[in-house]
């Protein structure tokens, strides 16, 4: 594990994904979920959504918690423009999910990591292009019911039963997880957050 001589890590996010990611990179950190609204503005671009959404998580658990380095991430799945958030229910996966089938999307992540000590925020966002395989609806139907789309962006994890669905992807495969890892770190780095 990696100390962190400036004080402490705090992860603001409730995703057992972006925890798991944190600490397969050796990174030493606390994690306190973040509530907000995360209603997308009118005329938002995904990109500025997921940003704005980061930065708003870290500064909300960062004006009541310990800690030093706070970092906020949100992530949408994007199909022709348009942000699939987490599915209303089962029949709302079905459609996402069959809107996905044999296309290409992105996924876009957007974090944030605020040094609560000098006031600086450093906010990115990630984009990978992901492509499906056309998918059957007994597929579509059975990984619905096993639950697993329901909090999910996009209606889907790739780590998890949704796996065989990705013909590929191009750019960061930990971004398609929910934290683009290799970008986190280089701002954990540019910020000496890092022992």
């Amino acid at each position: 594990m990696k100390n962190n001589k400036h004080g402490s890590i705090v992860l603001a996010s409730a995703s057992p994904r972006r925890t798991e990611l944190m600490s397969l990179a050796g990174l030493q950190f606390t994690v306190v979920p973040a509530d907000i609204c995360e209603d997308v503005l009118p005329g938002e671009a995904p990109s500025d959504h997921v940003m704005r959404l980061s930065r708003e998580k870290a500064d909300k658990v960062a004006a009541t918690g310990d800690g030093r380095f706070f970092i906020g991430a949100d992530t949408v799945v994007v199909l022709d423009g348009a942000i699939l958030g987490k599915p209303a229910d089962e029949a709302d996966a079905f459609r996402m999910l069959t809107a996905l089938s044999g296309r290409d999307h992105e996924v876009i992540t957007g974090f944030t990591v605020f040094d609560k000590v000098s006031g600086i925020h450093i906010s990115r966002s990630v984009c990978t292009e992901v492509t499906f395989k056309e998918l059957e609806e007994q597929e579509i139907n059975a990984y619905v019911a096993s639950g697993c789309p329901m909090d999910k962006a996009g209606a889907y994890a790739i780590q998890g039963g949704a796996v065989h669905f990705v013909r590929s992807i191009c750019g960061s495969y930990t971004n398609v997880i929910g934290l683009p890892m290799t970008e986190l770190y280089e701002v954990l780095q540019a910020m000496q957050a890092l022992g």
